[in-house]
């Protein structure tokens, strides 16, 4: 195999979505439907199962994914081993919502920097809406954001999905079911993420869905805020299922409950900037969190 099919294959395999790779590879739907399988008829076997227009990797090509990201990026090693004796450490400017400053940023950076400790960078903390405006202004070179922003100036991989919850506090009318709908909270005054935000999107989204309007008694820009004023009543918020580690550190007496609506889940994705080429070191780190992500869903 040639790089260049390792670098498609790649793609297709964490997006598993035909159109949105080609697009990534600047290649026609069709060429990369014929490249693939042209690929499965010289392994002779399906590397994805087909469940109408989306691909889903199958056990063969998930062996295909691992020893090609293994071969990758053995060859960027090289590379980037290469660059560091003639060039002085890079820096990635990288953008990310409050919320994931409690666990997802921290992994990936602290992660990155066991394999590279000489890679410096520059984080910024803001609402969704701003760090892509900064991305596109190229002030930032990555955002880690949710949920995908629809600007087209933007290109997005997905990293993670997280479900979203109903946060009520201890001893609240619904505390003691094991989910709710979101309409059973329709009366309930809301908690909400400021304006700008992508959670506040959500929550608009799943709402008209539910065929109610939120009666908002706070706002605020962060989710840790959110939940320290449901623990003291002061309304209900929807909040995403975080990671382990982070939901230890929140506030206590609240009690969640998983949301059983349609589509009550966040996505969560690297953005950067549609069209532009990115530097071999933010490249990597990209890759780097690609394949983070897709080990942790891999683990289930």
């Amino acid at each position: 195999m040639l790089n260049d099919d390792l670098d498609w294959f790649i793609t297709l395999a964490e997006t598993e979505h035909v159109t949105e790779a080609a697009r990534l590879h600047n290649m026609s739907q069709p060429a990369l439907s014929r490249a693939l399988d042209r690929l499965e008829r010289r392994l002779g076997t399906r590397l994805f199962d087909r469940h109408g227009k989306r691909l889903a990797l199958n056990q063969r090509g998930r062996v295909l994914y691992t020893h090609a990201r293994r071969a990758v990026a053995e060859v960027e090693t090289a590379v980037r081993t290469i660059e560091d004796m003639v060039a002085a450490p890079g820096v990635v400017r990288l953008g990310f919502l409050h919320s994931f400053g409690m666990w997802l940023v921290p992994k990936l950076v602290s992660g990155y920097r066991e394999e590279h400790p000489s890679v410096n960078f520059e984080l910024t903390q803001d609402a969704s809406d701003k760090v892509c405006r900064r991305i596109v202004d190229e002030e930032l070179d990555l955002g880690v954001v949710a949920p995908r922003p629809h600007d087209p100036k933007l290109a997005w991989q997905p990293l993670l999905r997280q479900k979203l919850c109903l946060a009520v506090p201890a001893g609240h009318r619904l505390a003691a079911q094991s989910s709710v709908r979101l309409a059973d909270a329709a009366r309930e005054p809301f908690v909400m993420m400021t304006q700008g935000h992508g959670m506040r999107r959500l929550v608009e989204e799943l709402a008209a869905a539910a065929g109610f309007q939120p009666k908002i008694s706070f706002e605020s820009t962060e989710l840790w805020t959110i939940r320290g004023l449901v623990a003291t009543g002061l309304g209900v918020a929807l909040i995403p299922l975080e990671d382990e580690e982070a939901s230890g550190l929140q506030p206590g007496n609240v009690a969640v409950l998983p949301l059983e609506d349609a589509g009550a889940e966040r996505e969560v994705g690297l953005v950067f900037k549609s069209g532009m080429a990115l530097s071999g070191l933010v490249q990597d780190f990209k890759q780097f969190s690609l394949q983070w992500a897709f080990e942790r869903r891999s683990r289930g």
